[in-house]
């Protein structure tokens, strides 16, 4: 069986997909991954075939530093660049579906993947990083806030949002019409498949959020879909001698999200009294910090103290994997969900929001966490729940009974 996922977006909603696909691959299936040029060598690396979606999200998403200069153009200027970065991922979408799939497996901002599905008669399942779903057990993730609504709040807002405009209703619309199918927007598209009870999994460690009870039947809480292991890789002589020099460090890094400036991380560091390893701060090294690149998180952040970061879904899963306290950043969408998580289940403190932070309230957040036992306690408790987990066994049977014939017409 020919299985194409297509993953639009950052590195984050691509390795998670790559480790899936390796593990597909060693069960016998052809895996394929339709992803930015940027994250080619993710696909490459796991295994599978690499096809392109045009764009750089990274790009349009990152946040300056806090107190630092803001872009020109504000909101409406980031819905045209989102828009124009949807319409070249359906564009490629397309493409790539036609050179041979058997099932497509689309992510959460890529409905134009079921579009094609459609038109070319094979079936679409979801395979989704965030919980889009509304449900009455959390904020609607896509208002990038985890103020709690109430039960009945939480639901009736997200049903909202999820029914409101999006960047890539425009490019669903067009492909569509250039495919033959009938006229059906995004929203419709979306009551239609929850009518059929269509699947949609979720790469979410169902210890971290639990399966909420107003989810319908074909909504699946799979477990994490972990980034491909690099037995190869090792680390520089300078990375492993900071490490031997001293008490375990902090890791700072925020991915894709956000650009923190060495100097301002510096500081922080130096006021919570802790050494410290920075993620993207280039050629930086001294007694109290060392900069590094692109290092495996499931080898580096056993080895930290505390990490801090974005709370992106998958940098998430890695911390809590690694059985570490962790200090959440968030910055944007479905981040405040999963900072609001680590700290309601113990293994950090409360979150700092990114357009809040400042030195002093990162360098507090950074001792409180190396400073209190409850949460390293926590954290391992957690990390031992996941690591007994499984989050590919619900893809593969869900796989292995997929609709055929007549059944697709009904999704």
């Amino acid at each position: 069986m020919r299985v194409l996922m297509i993953c639009p977006g950052t590195r984050g909603d691509v390795a998670p997909m790559a480790g899936l696909g390796s593990r597909l691959q060693k069960l016998g299936y052809e895996v394929s991954i339709a992803a930015n040029p940027a994250y080619a060598h993710l696909v490459v690396r796991s295994g599978c075939e690499y096809r392109p979606l045009p764009g750089d999200l990274g790009r349009i998403i990152k946040r300056v530093t806090p107190g630092g200069a803001k872009s020109s153009g504000g909101m409406l200027t980031t819905w045209r660049e989102l828009s124009e970065y949807m319409d070249q991922a359906a564009t490629g979408t397309l493409a790539a579906v036609e050179a041979g799939a058997d099932v497509i497996l689309a992510n959460s901002v890529a409905p134009y993947a079921y579009d094609v599905a459609e038109a070319v008669g094979i079936p679409a399942v979801g395979t989704h990083l965030q919980p889009v779903e509304p449900s009455a057990d959390y904020p609607p993730v896509l208002l990038g806030s985890a103020r709690n609504l109430g039960r009945l709040g939480n639901r009736i807002i997200g049903e909202r949002v999820l029914a409101g405009p999006a960047p890539y209703d425009a490019p669903t619309a067009r492909l569509r019409h250039e495919l033959g199918l009938p006229k059906l927007s995004r929203q419709a598209a979306e009551r239609r498949r929850a009518r059929a009870n269509s699947t949609v999994l979720h790469g979410i460690s169902p210890t971290v959020l639990r399966r909420p009870a107003d989810w319908r039947p074909g909504l699946v809480m799979a477990g994490y879909w972990w980034p491909v292991p690099e037995p190869e890789w090792s680390p520089s002589a300078e990375l492993e001698d900071f490490l031997s020099a001293g008490p375990p460090p902090v890791f700072v890094g925020f991915g894709s999200s956000a650009a923190l400036e060495a100097g301002f991380v510096l500081e922080a560091i130096r006021r919570a009294g802790v050494r410290a390893v920075l993620q993207g701060a280039g050629d930086l090294s001294d007694d109290d910090a060392i900069g590094i690149g692109a290092v495996p998180h499931e080898w580096l952040f056993p080895r930290m103290a505390v990490v801090a970061h974005h709370a992106g879904s998958g940098t998430t899963a890695a911390s809590l994997r690694a059985g570490v306290p962790t200090v959440c950043v968030p910055v944007y969408t479905d981040q405040p969900l999963w900072a609001a998580r680590v700290a309601a289940l113990g293994a950090g403190p409360r979150p700092v929001p990114y357009k809040g932070l400042t030195v002093e309230r990162l360098a507090c957040a950074i001792r409180e966490a190396v400073s209190t036992p409850s949460y390293a306690a926590r954290a391992r408790i957690l990390a031992a729940r996941i690591g007994n987990e499984d989050g590919a066994s619900a893809v593969l049977r869900t796989l292995r009974n997929l609709p055929t014939g007549s059944q697709l017409s009904a999704l």
